[in-house]
């Protein structure tokens, strides 16, 4: 329970939580695809994309940022791309739509949107629950009823930019300095044990495997505890549904030193922008926001836990993002008894 409410997942093989149930991982020996400049990004991209749509049964998900656009402009003209929309009764949110819109017309893809509701969510988690064996991240309800649609309308790969802000530098905030190893673990800790739970475990383990001389390497870190975390929701969530996941930025890797200057003076993703920008020369480069989830709005009159593990009104300050991990959990465990 403490792992999963600092890291949004497990972070170590064969700990469960309960015999039997242990929590499927996402396998991570896969070959990956070398890349030293944006031209091997770019060859590695749409090699993997061909590859996925050779017998024509792929879709897409497409975001408003530069990651899925350049996907995008892999998939075969008349591919169908989704969308997600999150709805909230009454509350504007993030709605990525239009830009959406706008690329899957530039790249001659047929445009669907789906809306998910806060029902769709609580819905779908017995089934992604069965497929983890563990709670799960927010983004992976969103997944699911989209990767149920692109089902339902005949698909059997589900193409997504995943990995990419991991891989080139897109997390600046994780990026911005060289961290002490206690500022580290603070900054990134999703949420410490003992703010919830009445018998909190503090695992520092992942943080001390990329410890040295008191600081942490983000960059390792991220690509070793955050992407298999990150990884894993996806692969999780369309394996509940029975559809692929794709992942073509996840099947390429960095080998040559990321140039933290360049991310440190605002010039994120830089290989990946370089791409986009060879890819779509007269369009400009949407701004970074990540898959929304609006979980402040769809928490905001949840009166927080009940079962005895958990102290009670912990989540009356927690940020949408902390409730959902008590949430989430709570949920999890109810489920498992």
């Amino acid at each position: 329970m403490s792992s999963y409410l600092m890291f949004r997942g497990i972070p170590v093989d064969g700990v469960g939580f309960k015999d039997g149930l242990v929590p499927n991982l996402p396998d991570m020996g896969y070959d990956r695809a070398s890349v030293c400049d944006s031209q091997d990004l770019e060859k590695a991209l749409r090699e993997c994309v061909e590859k996925a749509t050779e017998d024509g049964d792929a879709a897409l998900a497409l975001s408003g940022g530069i990651d899925s656009a350049i996907l995008a402009k892999f998939m075969p003209e008349g591919s169908t791309a989704y969308t997600f929309r999150c709805i909230v009764p009454g509350v504007q949110v993030t709605d990525e739509t239009p830009v959406a819109a706008k690329i899957a017309a530039k790249c001659k893809l047929k445009h669907k949107i789906v809306d998910i509701r806060w029902e769709d969510v609580v819905s779908s988690l017995p089934a992604i629950f069965d497929k983890k064996n563990a709670p799960v991240h927010s983004i992976e309800a969103q997944i699911y009823k989209a990767g149920m649609q692109a089902k339902a309308d005949g698909h059997d790969k589900f193409v997504f930019g995943e990995n990419a802000d991991i891989i080139y530098g897109g997390m600046d905030g994780l990026l911005k300095k060289d961290w002490y190893f206690g500022e580290y673990v603070e900054r990134y800790t999703q949420l410490m044990p003992y703010r919830a739970l009445r018998d909190p475990e503090l695992n520092l383990e992942p943080y001390f495997r990329h410890e040295k001389d008191g600081h942490v390497d983000s960059y390792a870190f991220m690509n070793d505890v955050f992407r298999r975390e990150s990884l894993g929701s996806y692969v999780n969530a369309c394996g509940a549904v029975g559809i692929d996941f794709v992942g073509p930025f996840s099947k390429t890797r960095l080998d040559v030193p990321l140039d933290l200057g360049k991310i440190r003076s605002g010039n994120t993703k830089y290989l990946v922008r370089e791409v986009f920008a060879r890819l779509f020369p007269d369009f400009e480069i949407p701004a970074k926001i990540p898959m929304p989830r609006p979980t402040a709005e769809w928490l905001k009159d949840w009166s927080g836990p009940v079962r005895p593990e958990f102290i009670p009104h912990c989540t009356d300050n927690m940020s949408g993002d902390q409730k959902w991990l008590v949430f989430c959990l709570e949920k999890f465990l109810n489920h498992i008894e």
